[in-house]
């Protein structure tokens, strides 16, 4: 069964939660919430053979490097990606589930029980469901969208692919597509796999814009003529002739 279907099918679980706090749903004991906590932190520690593929700062650069130190520890580097994958598709397509994930108000051990229970009974691994519940605990489920686009980057980096981002205003025809590929492929070594993906934004006016390593080459018509327009603004130097 898909996440979403598994997901609604624990929904009134969830609805409990959200409508009111019931004993029944709190963590049983504090050591109960400080195991799962402490077998992810155990599971994050680096070692001297998993190590992050790329330095990525800030909160969610942090959460998501520890959880692909744990996810390698674990040998479970590709079930944590698609369960990470599944959980930010599912919250967009569940409005009960978004708003669980960012409504601080529900109180911290009760967020912490739900995550762990729904997260069981859809089968997750537990490395997945301890870093959840340390977000849980932590009051930064509301984050996962943009940790899992940081978890990504470094999974990417581990299988030596490069995501390459290609702005125009129609779709860029297969053949142009290739040879775009073939000149990045030049470009970034042939030890690497390119993705692309292609978006489209009229404003541009025409060309193209590619973004990948942080580096942006904008070869688009408004670009050049924003260009040409402070070129032809520019007072003339006579010295120069």
């Amino acid at each position: 069964m898909a996440l979403s279907g598994r997901l609604r099918s624990a929904l009134p679980f969830f609805r409990k939660i959200v409508a009111v706090e019931s004993p029944s749903l709190c963590v049983r004991s504090p050591a109960d919430l400080t195991f799962g906590l402490k077998t992810f932190a155990t599971q994050a520690k680096p070692t001297t053979d998993v190590k992050v593929p790329l330095s990525l700062f800030g909160g969610s650069g942090n959460y998501a490097s520890a959880l692909f130190l744990a996810a390698s520890k674990a040998n479970t580097l590709d079930k944590v990606e698609s369960e990470i994958l599944d959980l930010v598709e599912a919250s967009k397509r569940s409005p009960l589930f978004s708003q669980f994930i960012e409504d601080l108000s529900v109180p911290r051990e009760t967020r912490v029980k739900a995550v762990q229970q729904i997260f069981s009974d859809v089968g997750f691994s537990d490395v997945t469901k301890n870093f959840l519940a340390v977000l849980a605990d932590n009051g930064r489920l509301s984050y996962i969208e943009s940790i899992a686009k940081r978890f990504i980057e470094l999974t990417m980096a581990q299988r030596g692919e490069v995501k390459v981002i290609v702005t125009t205003v129609i779709p860029l025809p297969a053949e142009e597509e290739k040879e775009l590929k073939q000149t990045l492929q030049e470009i970034l070594g042939r030890g690497k796999t390119i993705r692309i993906e292609q978006k489209i934004d009229p404003k541009i006016l025409g060309g193209l814009v590619v973004e990948f390593d942080q580096k942006v080459f904008d070869m688009s018509i408004k670009t050049r003529a924003k260009q040409m327009e402070k070129f032809l603004r520019e007072p003339i130097n006579f010295d120069k002739f």
